[in-house]
């Protein structure tokens, strides 16, 4: 059981590239898989965490509804943004300058074999990284993701989720609001649900701008902590 993470940030990266890039660590795990099963070897599956930013970009996961974009092509275009249909669970969501974007990439035959399990875990890092900064995140039943003020009127989103897996290998993962640009929001259903808004990190602490590194150096502490595992950085 390998619980060794490769650590990544790969910055400012254009979205397909790093959906590419996920994609070809994504196959390396799986080929090594059925490798090992095959020739019944033991040859220990490397895991990955990427993080990453993105330019203006909408994408819409497997299941998603194309209606809930509410741009044209030629509107996209004119705000400097891209869209994606991709092959994560999930709706339509935002990335951009201002969000933290963490892809894992497990095997998670290395951790345990549980999807709910997974993304509850997730939840819980995000969860756990907000409590630092004196934000109360949490749950909303039937809703990925980490919220704020669930049960009340004012109930919003402050990181959305998707994944995809197989054969126990993840990727895609969290978008953590930080000091994001809430307008491209308004040019979505964000994940297909209405009369919900969505915040960021900034605008729930009344400051300009929140430190983006020390974000993603609580993130992954609390990441190491309950996955129980160890990072390498590349």
């Amino acid at each position: 059981m390998n619980k060794t993470i490769q650590l990544q940030d790969l910055g400012l990266k254009d979205y397909k590239e790093t959906w590419e890039y996920q994609e070809s660590l994504f196959a390396e795990i799986v080929d090594l898989k059925i490798k090992n099963r095959k020739e019944e070897s033991q040859i220990e599956t490397p895991n990955h965490f990427l993080f990453v930013t993105h330019p203006h970009v909408y994408t819409l996961g497997k299941s998603g509804d194309l209606s809930n974009l509410l741009l044209s092509e030629k509107q996209l275009e004119a705000k400097g943004a891209t869209f994606y249909k991709i092959n994560r669970g999930g709706d339509i969501t935002y990335h951009g300058p201002g969000q933290i974007v963490g892809y894992p990439i497990l095997d998670l035959e290395n951790f345990f074999t549980d999807i709910h399990k997974y993304l509850r875990f997730l939840e819980e890092v995000i969860i756990l990284t907000l409590a630092e900064y004196g934000i109360e995140g949490s749950r909303s039943e039937g809703e990925t993701g980490v919220w704020l003020g669930v049960g009340t009127p004012f109930a919003r989103k402050i990181c959305a989720m998707g994944v995809r897996a197989s054969r126990w290998v993840t990727m895609h993962g969290f978008a953590l609001n930080v000091n994001v640009d809430l307008g491209y929001f308004d040019n979505i259903i964000p994940c297909g649900i209405r009369g919900k808004a969505v915040t960021s990190l900034n605008n729930e602490l009344g400051v300009e701008k929140v430190n983006e590194s020390e974000v993603k150096e609580k993130i992954l502490k609390h990441f190491l902590t309950i996955f129980e595992a160890t990072f390498h950085k590349l």
